[in-house]
């Protein structure tokens, strides 16, 4: 693991440290300023970070693996990511506002069409690496990840691809998606589909 891997890995401990401050912040102060270091902390530094990390650090698409002595820039943007996955309610709540995740994920660098609904319990691993169409349903407990990992002579393999949805796409509860899904326009996918990577759905 390189100097700037493990620098990463203590992000998500530093992003909650910096809440608990702003949150103590807004509670012997509350102000306009304390609301906004609330949820700049929450929201605004990990998408600046990420950002700013795929600026000079891009994810490749492709193969590579974890173990080394060279920098993986799909690890350190993992642990930018991590935080959400593992306090999952941060981002169902913005599912409650029409529109918001969606907006969200544009930040992260996803390409998201207009009218698509998103569920409560969704997960979404890999923020910015998702294009998904126009009028797209996601059903509940959906899951949709843009990478894998698998064990290969002593070492990590790791697969990165976009997951790609067309429009007007129904996604029923319990879908999982792996890696270079391809999902053609208007396709209907009942419940507790599983596609496997690089999969395509006409």
């Amino acid at each position: 693991m390189t100097f700037l891997s493990t620098i990463l890995s203590f992000f998500p401990t530093f992003i909650l440290m910096l809440t608990g401050a702003a949150i103590v912040y807004l509670a012997y102060s509350p102000s306009i300023f304390s609301i906004l270091a609330v949820l700049l902390s929450i929201y605004g530094l990990p998408v600046i970070v990420y950002r700013w990390h795929q600026w000079v650090y891009p994810v490749p698409e492709g193969i590579t693996y974890l173990c080394g002595k060279e920098y993986s820039p799909w690890w350190g943007s993992h642990q930018i990511q991590v935080i959400y996955i593992t306090i999952p309610v941060l981002e169902a709540v913005l599912r409650l506002i029409p529109g918001a995740f969606s907006f969200w994920l544009r930040l992260w660098g996803a390409k998201v069409g207009r009218n698509v609904y998103w569920t409560p319990g969704l997960e979404i691993a890999d923020r910015g690496l998702l294009e998904i169409g126009d009028r797209v349903i996601m059903g509940h407990r959906v899951g949709i990840s843009s990478h894998v990992i698998k064990p290969r002579k002593q070492n990590l393999m790791l697969y990165v691809k976009k997951v790609k949805i067309g429009n007007d796409v129904f996604v029923g509860a319990g879908s999982i998606f792996a890696p270079g899904v391809v999902i053609g326009d208007g396709t209907f996918l009942t419940m507790a589909t599983n596609l496997s990577p690089n999969q395509q759905v006409p």
